[in-house]
């Protein structure tokens, strides 16, 4: 079957979902993320970006295994099919590069406007609280002994029509990262759940005046937190510009975390 923008955006989808819930050794994308860069530039300019996209992917592989050389290479051709996220260029795997001429003369190239600076600042602050959420989720959750299953808390996607394309390859790897974190913390919250339910069939000192209590905090938590998630949405700014400009200086910019 022939390929669609949605279809490639897809499979790019699924290959970071493995590769965040597996990792690299496990779930090693670089055959697969070769292939999207390759069916990416077959849909011609309405597919570059997502050839962009596993090109990208495959720099920050690279430069994660001490493969620098490649790694720049990879981004090099990133920002030549439309990547921008000079938010991302500034995460701590990153920041080694920014003395290396050739990502100087490859960030230098990047074009962004306002409004888009924005999303991506958003889109990796969400990133960061959700994977914080995660965590505190586990936390909250060690001793319950209800069988109820919590869901993570999440933001929804923002929806306007971003001026380059660049958002679009971050959106992705947001969407991903939400994917990923949701379905460890149902994997361990279906284990948790069955393992209480086991138990209150074959224990008559089953507390159920405390499962029920447990329940309705968790209940309280969940509820809670999705209001603050959704409270959260990406709103753009009136007057944010839509001219492209120069990213920011390169070191300029702090990453959120």
């Amino acid at each position: 079957m022939a390929d669609t923008v949605n279809s490639l955006a897809t499979r790019v989808h699924e290959l970071l979902v493995a590769l965040f819930t597996q990792g690299p050794a496990a779930a090693d994308p670089t055959r697969d993320l070769h292939d999207v860069v390759a069916r990416g530039t077959a849909l011609g300019p309405d597919g570059m970006w997502l050839a962009a996209a596993g090109q990208v992917t495959l720099g920050f592989l690279a430069i994660a295994r001490g493969q620098t050389d490649q790694g720049i290479h990879h981004l090099d051709a990133a920002v030549a099919g439309g990547y921008n996220d000079c938010v991302a260029l500034h995460s701590a795997a990153i920041r080694p590069l920014h003395h290396d001429p050739r990502f100087q003369a490859l960030y230098q190239r990047m074009r962004i406007t306002t409004a888009d600076l924005d999303e991506f600042f958003w889109l990796h602050q969400e990133m960061a609280i959700m994977t914080r959420e995660a965590q505190d989720a586990a936390v909250d959750n060690i001793g319950r002994i209800d069988s109820g299953v919590s869901m993570l808390a999440q933001a929804p996607m923002p929806t306007r029509e971003p001026h380059t394309p660049g958002v679009l390859i971050s959106r992705i790897d947001f969407a991903a990262t939400q994917t990923a974190l949701q379905r460890a913390a149902l994997k361990a919250e279906f284990q948790r759940s069955s393992g209480n339910t086991s138990l209150s069939l074959i224990d008559d000192s089953w507390d159920y005046s405390r499962a029920r209590r447990d329940a309705w905090h968790a209940d309280d938590l969940d509820s809670r937190r999705q209001r603050a998630a959704e409270a959260r949405a990406f709103v753009e700014r009136p007057g944010a510009g839509a001219l492209l400009v120069p990213c920011p200086p390169l070191g300029s910019i702090t990453f959120p975390g």
